[in-house]
């Protein structure tokens, strides 16, 4: 079975089809899709959509887009939302969170310290949980880092990753998995490639973060879950390997760095 670890299955551009999607990813070999939270506007968005697709299941956060507008009492709210889920099986994590030095309003002094704070508060909630975080890491990977270690939290993914490779030995021996999805079957995407090809295959899992990051064979145009096992063989194409045994691997990797993952697995 092949598991989206990443994908905004409740996004705008699905409009009313998120469950059409989620039912033809599952046709395709699809089992499981993770749907992270974005702001508190739809944390209860996420469960909704994760009780009514039989492959889906969700995260809490805050993402560091969507900090700017984000409160105090967010935090608080994220907190209690979080201890209600804990019941849910289908709850897995503590994300998209992280920060983002690519936009250029969010690399404003005072944002980024607003960034620093909410993902720190983050963390903490993470920790509490004993929760695993799905991180968004952009131009911030040794910042990321830096709260990684003093907080602790109980691993997970660095979505999207693309850092270098001592970057992600860090984030390895930090028991986080990596994300890699649509960017690397790009042929000039040649340092996602190279990290693709090179890291120990046991840190990777995948990912479409639909519905962005088309893979290159849909050019400009909305991803979906259902490309999941296709960017799962172009994975399989850069290491040498059989689209089963990446199948196989990255499974296995996700249900590590996802461990409430288990339980909702057909």
């Amino acid at each position: 079975m092949w598991i989206d670890t990443h994908c905004h299955l409740d996004a705008h551009e699905f409009g009313a089809e998120s469950l059409g999607v989620a039912r033809r990813a599952a046709e395709a070999g699809v089992s499981m899709i993770v749907v992270p939270a974005v702001d508190r506007a739809n944390f209860a968005t996420v469960a909704q959509l994760a009780a009514d697709a039989h492959n889906a299941s969700y995260a809490l956060g805050i993402h560091p887009i969507c900090v700017p507008r984000a409160h105090e009492d967010d935090l608080a709210a994220l907190r209690g939302a979080v201890e209600a889920a804990m019941t849910d099986p289908r709850f897995l994590a503590i994300g998209e969170i992280g920060l983002d030095f690519f936009i250029p309003m969010l690399c404003e002094s005072a944002m980024r310290e607003k960034q620093d704070y909410f993902l720190r508060e983050q963390l903490r909630i993470a920790r509490d949980f004993d929760l695993p975080v799905l991180l968004h890491v952009r131009r911030a990977q040794d910042q990321v880092l830096k709260h990684v270690r003093q907080i602790r939290p109980a691993g997970g993914i660095a979505h999207a990753f693309n850092g270098s490779f001592q970057q992600a030995q860090m984030y390895i021996d930090q028991g986080f998995r990596l994300g890699f999805g649509g960017a690397m079957t790009f042929s000039r995407a040649l340092q996602i490639r190279r990290l693709a090809a090179g890291l120990p295959l046991a840190s990777i899992v995948l990912e479409t973060d639909a519905p962005d990051i088309a893979p290159a064979w849909l050019h400009s145009a909305r991803n979906s879950p259902e490309q999941l096992p296709a960017i799962g063989a172009a994975l399989a194409g850069l290491r040498g390997l059989t689209p089963q045994q990446v199948r196989t691997a990255t499974l296995d990797n996700a249900l590590a760095a996802l461990p409430r993952l288990a339980a909702i697995l057909p």
